[in-house]
């Protein structure tokens, strides 16, 4: 009897809020500019994004593993930019910063869930350039199509299922504090810390979370680099050594401007109190421009991009005079 009566008091105590308050730039004129960044962001990344893939898609040379990846990548950008930016603009330029609580946990799952596939899809092509260079006999019999295909097929299912797992955990959280998000979207480690029952397993999970999207892949992609060094010292031609340097080039550019804001703006907010305008900005900036900067960077540091975006350009010029001609000459033979 006594354990009943203790189980209602904690329903009763348990407190979910109907919605969570985004909150916006703190004393910051003419922020609304910002926003309209993030628009002109957003139109540049879902047109390079949808570019790059639609020139995989039509350029048979392109049909590979590796480019089943970069089509991957291009798509989890794609997705990743489409579930935070609208939202963004949505909430601070038209001043919608209420958000029930369900379609906050919605948010929470897909903006991490996306940024998780991005992550990982760099790890995949990490993967792609070390068996490329350090097995390059025996590259197309390892990394073949069925092989990328599972690769992330796994990769999905293993992220939809762990970032399932985080956003339903939310739901134990009893708020009997604010409802105020210092953030740009329902971040995860600022809602738990409203929790006023135990949240434990909830910060576990942030921690497990970080790890998993951040430093794991990072870790290994070191990994693979360093392998890859060690296997270009064994190239005697400096010409071959730097021909598969080149071929790395495009994919240590992206990790690059994926990972290092990432890494910088964690270990800062560690050591360096950050005042909230500076964090949101910087946060908001890591999160959104690298999926614009991505297809840019494949399409101008990829060779064989740019040679398919050629060849497609010539097909279709010479299927656009074909079709003149016909024209021309049906007009003719009506005139006859």
């Amino acid at each position: 009897m006594s354990s009943m009566q203790s189980n209602s008091s904690i329903d009763v105590t348990f407190v979910r809020p109907a919605t969570f308050f985004i909150s916006d730039f703190s004393n910051i004129p003419h922020a609304k500019y910002y926003y309209v960044f993030l628009s002109l962001v957003y139109v540049v990344t879902v047109l390079g994004n949808s570019f790059i893939m639609c020139i995989i898609y039509l350029a048979r040379r392109l049909h590979t593993a590796k480019y089943i990846a970069v089509f991957h990548l291009a798509l989890s950008d794609l997705c990743g930019s489409s579930a935070l930016i609208p939202k963004i603009i949505d909430m601070f330029l038209f001043d919608h910063q209420d958000i029930s609580s369900e379609p906050c946990l919605t948010n929470m799952f897909f903006v991490y869930h996306f940024m998780n596939l991005q992550s990982l899809t760099l790890l995949a092509l990490a993967y792609d350039r070390l068996v490329a260079i350090c097995f390059p006999l025996r590259y197309h019999a390892i990394v073949t199509k069925p092989a990328m295909f599972l690769i992330i097929g796994v990769v999905r299912i293993v992220s939809v299922t762990f970032f399932s797992v985080l956003v339903g955990l939310v739901n134990r959280i009893s708020f009997c504090r604010s409802n105020v998000l210092n953030s740009y979207f329902c971040d995860h480690a600022l809602i738990y810390r409203l929790a006023c029952n135990d949240n434990s397993i909830n910060i576990l999970i942030g921690k497990i979370s970080f790890g998993l999207l951040i430093c794991t892949p990072l870790i290994l992609i070191i990994i693979t680099y360093f392998c890859i060094f060690l296997a270009l010292l064994k190239i005697a031609h400096g010409a071959d050594r730097i021909k598969a340097i080149k071929t790395c080039t495009s994919h240590l550019i992206l990790v690059t401007i994926g990972y290092l804001p990432l890494i910088s703006n964690n270990i800062a907010s560690i050591t360096t109190p950050f005042h909230p305008n500076t964090r949101l900005l910087n946060n908001s900036l890591t999160q959104t421009i690298p999926p614009m900067l991505n297809p840019i960077i494949y399409t101008l540091k990829t060779e064989e991009v740019m040679q398919s975006i050629k060849e497609l350009y010539k097909r279709r010029k010479v299927n656009t005079n074909i079709d003149r001609r016909m024209k021309c000459s049906w007009r003719n033979s009506k005139q006859k």
